[in-house]
């Protein structure tokens, strides 16, 4: 299926819309200490597209990021990627093939390969039809059976965490600005318009504001009881420099003022035609003052302008649920509009079947994101 398969330059991997795909993610985490490796590969669009009119050769690639577990091992892991989506039925013999592609270039002492996919989920259907909730997967037998239907060796296995959100809103930009606004719902309209009448405004800030951007950041993840990223995490996003690459991505810190106060926060990233509101923090004072619905608004202005046609929320509660723990999120990001998209989340490949069991047990008794 897979031919032309070799090592590229990172710098030179192929435009996206996923950012976490691009030769800008790389170097951001290989500031952050990983190791990045890009492979291209090739394959006929008929062998993944049952509709295909012809045959043509896609050539595609994909970025991995080798991340050590000690000083003997690591993991290999494939964030939103492969960018390509096959058919249902190929997707798994796909990745299959794609996965025995990569071992020659990894460690020896790599444990497994981690796909973390921004693939459709198979159960995307299957909610409540009236309240739209959506139904949380079958358990990960009935997963891993349906997943693994087209492989030959029935080696992948569903990771017991995602780590980049699975579920998220996608807005459509393709319309004018007072018909994306017209879209979203009145509260959210109404707040738009208040935190402009109250007096907040956005500015672009550049490195020096990162520690006012850190400050909301650490309240809101203490607020919210999530792990704190180090600072060097977001400078690393903000210092990224990769113009000259195939797929570079532009990055903009925008700061919500009332009053000269920091209220709100947010990094708001393109890549191709897709901007993402890929962190975001807020003050628990003057909330009354709507900050954050100014800073998004802002945010799809700049993005429209730059020509994107898709701005993804980057993570939210799978459905209208006020039991989930997200369901805030869920609340604020439907509001401006758009439709919910379920991805497949995070798939491992073993590689080292006894030291990936290992790991799996030692990741199933780790605390994740959140604090206890």
């Amino acid at each position: 299926m897979l031919g032309n398969i070799c090592l590229k330059e990172t710098n030179d991997l192929n435009r996206t819309p996923i950012v976490q795909q691009t030769a800008f993610w790389s170097d951001v985490k290989t500031k952050l200490g990983d190791e990045a490796l890009a492979m291209a590969f090739s394959v006929p669009s008929d062998a993944l597209f049952k509709e295909s009119s012809r045959s043509q050769k896609m050539d595609l690639d994909v970025l991995v990021m080798l991340k050590p577990l000690n000083k003997n091992s690591s993991i290999a892991y494939v964030p939103y990627g492969p960018e390509i989506e096959p058919d249902e039925e190929v997707q798994g013999a796909f990745l299959e093939e794609l996965s025995e592609c990569l071992r020659p270039f990894l460690p020896a002492g790599c444990v497994m390969i981690r796909y973390d996919l921004c693939w459709e989920s198979y159960w995307t259907k299957q909610h409540h039809a009236e309240e739209n909730l959506w139904q949380e997967e079958p358990e990960k037998r009935t997963q891993e059976f349906r997943f693994n239907f087209s492989t030959v060796n029935w080696n992948f296995r569903k990771a017991h965490y995602n780590i980049l959100p699975a579920h998220t809103i996608y807005l459509d930009l393709t319309q004018s600005l007072p018909l994306i606004l017209e879209r979203m719902k009145p509260k959210t309209r109404y707040n738009i318009g208040l935190a402009k009448r109250k007096g907040v405004t956005v500015r672009h800030a550049g490195h020096e504001s990162l520690p006012v951007w850190y400050d909301l950041y650490r309240e809101t993840a203490l607020r919210n009881r999530i792990l704190v990223n180090e600072l060097k995490y977001f400078e690393a996003i903000l210092t990224a420099r990769v113009e000259h690459s195939s797929s570079p991505a532009e990055v903009q810190l925008l700061i919500a003022e009332w009053d000269g106060i920091p209220l709100a926060a947010m990094f708001l990233v393109m890549s191709d035609h897709r901007a993402f509101y890929l962190y975001g923090a807020s003050s628990s004072q003057h909330r009354n003052l709507m900050a954050t619905y100014a800073l998004q608004w802002e945010a799809i202005s700049i993005a429209k302008s730059k020509g994107c046609t898709e701005y993804d929320m980057f993570g939210t509660a799978p459905s209208p649920d006020e039991s989930h723990p997200l369901y805030g999120l869920y609340k604020f990001k439907s509001g401006f509009g758009g439709s919910l998209y379920h991805r497949l989340g995070c798939w491992d490949y073993p590689l080292d079947p006894v030291n990936y069991d290992f790991f799996r047990n030692e990741e199933l008794l780790s605390q994740g994101f959140h604090l206890k």
